[in-house]
């Protein structure tokens, strides 16, 4: 019986991560895995890595992540904002992986029936530090801290005006597909829903680029059994309103070398035997 299993910032652009993405394995055929974005920035990269991996796990589920949006100048593909994500959106269907634009899909394990959703929110700015009354105090406060993220010059946002705008269509959009699922779900984010996990950052400033509060009882609202994200590069483990909250990402090597323990990804979120 299946599992789910999940992984996120996997950033194969770095040679030590394309080796552990070589030793991600399932526990068995029928497993499942989840991913929360960041698999690299250039089209190719992302498109061998998932089908890599849709070769392994019987069903790959991909949320993108703020990598896979960027308009990197190394990439030949230079299509910006909602076209680069609708390529990358072809491009999966084409390998089979299921994408926030598609059907969820359903797992039915030994906690199931669970529809798994992944999602594409983005963030607004909403995120801010004590004082900032606007967006744009924010982002000068973040600045003159010296804290400013590679999105303001390569996550294009077009055709919208800004990503918040982005953000808040894709909030819409999103809600009305969840508001009709009738499963209990678990949701799939590059970045947490909840603003609680951003509190640990060692530059509590880059917070600003890590979600939205417009899904902080997302969680809640929509029955969520378990929800699985990134972004971070903090990989533990919380809990809120009693709901599990699992960040499961790999991250920059520098990151995950200096952790006591090597990284045992990808992470179990339900066994498929309970006696496990």
């Amino acid at each position: 019986m299946s599992s789910l299993l999940a992984v996120s910032d996997l950033h194969v652009g770095f040679p030590d991560n394309r080796e552990v993405v070589e030793r991600l394995r399932p526990r068995s055929p029928d497993d499942w895995l989840l991913i929360a974005g960041d698999v690299a920035e250039r089209v190719a990269d992302v498109e061998r890595t998932l089908a890599l991996l849709r070769e392994r796990f019987a069903t790959v589920v991909w949320a993108p992540g703020n990598h896979e949006l960027w308009t990197h100048p190394g990439d030949p593909v230079t299509l910006r904002g909602e076209e680069r994500y609708r390529l990358l959106v072809e491009r999966c269907r084409e390998l089979g992986v299921v994408t926030p634009e598609d059907p969820y899909p359903v797992w039915t394990g030994p906690d199931g029936p669970l529809a798994v959703a992944p999602l594409f929110v983005l963030y607004d700015y909403s995120f801010r530090p004590p004082g900032a009354r606007s967006a744009e105090q924010a982002l000068a406060m973040a600045e003159e801290s010296g804290v400013m993220c590679t999105d303001e010059f390569l996550l294009h946002p077009d055709p919208y005006p800004s990503r918040p705008a982005w953000c808040a269509a894709r909030v819409a959009s999103t809600e009305r597909r969840l508001a009709a699922l009738e499963l209990p779900t678990v949701l799939v984010n590059h970045y947490p829903l909840v603003r609680d996990p951003v509190r640990v950052l060692r530059h509590p400033e880059f917070a600003l680029w890590c979600g939205t509060e417009r899904t902080a009882d997302w969680h809640v609202r929509f029955r969520a059994e378990a929800v699985v994200y990134g972004h971070l590069h903090i990989p533990r483990t919380t809990w809120h309103d009693g709901v599990r909250f699992e960040e499961v990402s790999l991250g920059y090597p520098r990151e995950w070398r200096q952790r006591a323990k090597a990284p045992t990804l990808p992470k179990v979120i339900f066994y498929g035997d309970r006696k496990v």
